[in-house]
């Protein structure tokens, strides 16, 4: 059990690691930058989803900590079961795991859109239709909800994790 809690910690303290600073960076400066210089910045953008498949290294480093993080859980509280779930650390953990799903589920409504946007925006020659620009303001719209709620979640996520241990 020592080896395996060894290898679930290891994964979802660097998993967790990339994907809250890949959803930070993204969202505060990425995002802000890419609508502040324009064709340049969509450019970029459709690199980074289309090609560099950001969005793709985000949600399987999403899923892995998540997955290990339950397995840790698991561990943790004998299956579920012991009252460790009831001391300090195991509420924290689990507040931590709360706003992680939380973060996880808006990060995919995230991604799907940010894929959407950049697959459209691929599509564009000249001037956008007014269906595609429907299209991209729709998924604006979600991204604009999606976006601030994933964020707030992972760090409050990231705040329980970091300290629960030490609650009594």
């Amino acid at each position: 059990m020592h080896n395996l809690t060894i290898i679930l910690r290891f994964l979802h303290v660097v998993g967790g690691a990339f994907w809250f600073g890949s959803a930070i960076m993204l969202g505060f400066f990425v995002a802000p930058t890419v609508s502040a210089i324009g064709e340049a910045g969509q450019k970029f953008m459709g690199h980074l989803v289309l090609k560099a498949k950001i969005h793709t290294a985000i949600a399987i480093s999403a899923g892995l900590t998540a997955v290990a993080g339950v397995g840790l859980y698991w561990i943790d509280s004998a299956g579920f079961t012991s009252a460790w779930m009831r001391s300090g650390p195991g509420i924290v953990f689990g507040i931590g795991a709360f706003f992680g799903a939380i973060g996880f589920g808006f990060g995919n409504v995230l991604g799907m859109n940010i894929k959407k946007v950049a697959t459209i925006g691929s599509q564009i020659q000249g001037k956008p239709t007014a269906d595609q620009m429907s299209l991209i303001q729709a998924a604006q719209k979600k991204m604009s909800v999606a976006g601030p709620v994933s964020s707030i979640s992972l760090i409050i996520s990231m705040i329980c994790m970091s300290v629960a241990r030490y609650w009594f």
